[in-house]
């Protein structure tokens, strides 16, 4: 290696926490303010995935987005609704309002270190209403911030070769491609001799109330939380999977980056909060302007 080679500046880390604090405010500069926070559970997989597989999965397809179209990674996020795995070993569940109030707190602070925009990067289908209901109720108050969540999908081409890969037509947690994913990023924490030890078929022990929703659905369908088969996982799939949602990832990252009218619109909404009666009238003075 020639020494000017040798001398050579490492790239920016995308990984929060691999920037050192004197290449942080660049990287900021470099992400235009955008922070991307990847998050899941601690929550049984099947009796072959680790717990965290969610945040693995999850944490990975940001980390190559981010390599793509740069943005900052945040650390993994552990914390989210899984109280319909309580019953299982090693499963970690917040009480509610704590589990809202230290996300809240978590993307204030990072938008204390200078990111104006927070892209939640979900890796757990039970998350998702939660965390619907937290980008709402950003409205609540006024942040300086704004949030936003990726919506986890590929391109119509990827979709279509994924599902003419799978071997099976059913699942949803710890099955053939979830297996997939942890095969193609972490092979050497899937122990997929086990896949077949537990029964993931539905129980379908509530179809007599299927025009009504409880929270113990999940649990009357899959009490070993188990939901698919694995046995046919293989890494070439689920690098397909990994590969499609980063491109996908990276494309909104883009979008959330060019993105101008969002914390216009929210500052404008919370000063028509704070004056409700002088909405009307002030709505009908832009429109004579």
């Amino acid at each position: 290696m020639s020494e000017k080679a040798s001398q050579r500046r490492p790239a920016l880390a995308v990984q929060w926490e691999e920037l050192t604090a004197s290449d942080f405010p660049k990287a900021v500069r470099r992400a235009r303010k955008v922070c991307v926070l990847p998050m899941g559970v601690i929550e049984k997989h099947g009796p072959h995935l680790p717990l965290g597989t969610d945040v693995m999965a999850a944490r990975a397809a940001a980390i190559r987005a981010a390599e793509r179209e740069y943005a900052v990674v945040f650390p993994p996020y552990y914390f989210g609704q899984i109280y319909e795995a309580r019953h299982q070993p090693g499963c970690i569940t917040i009480r509610p309002e704590l589990l809202t109030e230290l996300l809240q707190e978590v993307c204030a602070e990072i938008a204390r270190n200078g990111f104006e925009k927070v892209l939640i990067v979900n890796g757990h289908g039970g998350n998702t209403n939660w965390l619907n209901f937290f980008c709402q109720i950003q409205l609540a108050r006024r942040n300086d911030h704004v949030v936003y969540i990726a919506r986890r999908q590929w391109d119509e081409a990827t979709t279509k070769e994924v599902a003419a890969r799978r071997k099976t037509d059913s699942g949803g947690h710890a099955d053939e491609l979830e297996t997939s994913w942890m095969m193609a990023i972490r092979p050497d924490l899937v122990q997929l001799s086990r896949a077949g030890r537990e029964d993931g078929r539905a129980r379908g022990r509530l179809e007599h109330m299927k025009d009504a929703y409880t929270g113990i659905w999940w649990y009357a369908d899959f009490p070993d939380h188990y939901a698919g088969d694995a046995r046919p996982a293989n890494a070439e799939l689920g690098e397909l999977a990994v590969k499609g949602w980063a491109t996908s990832l990276a494309e909104v990252i883009r979008a959330v980056k060019a993105d101008r009218v969002a914390r216009k619109l929210q500052e404008e909404f919370h000063r028509e909060a704070g004056a409700p009666l002088s909405t009307a009238a002030r709505r009908k003075s832009r429109r004579r302007v």
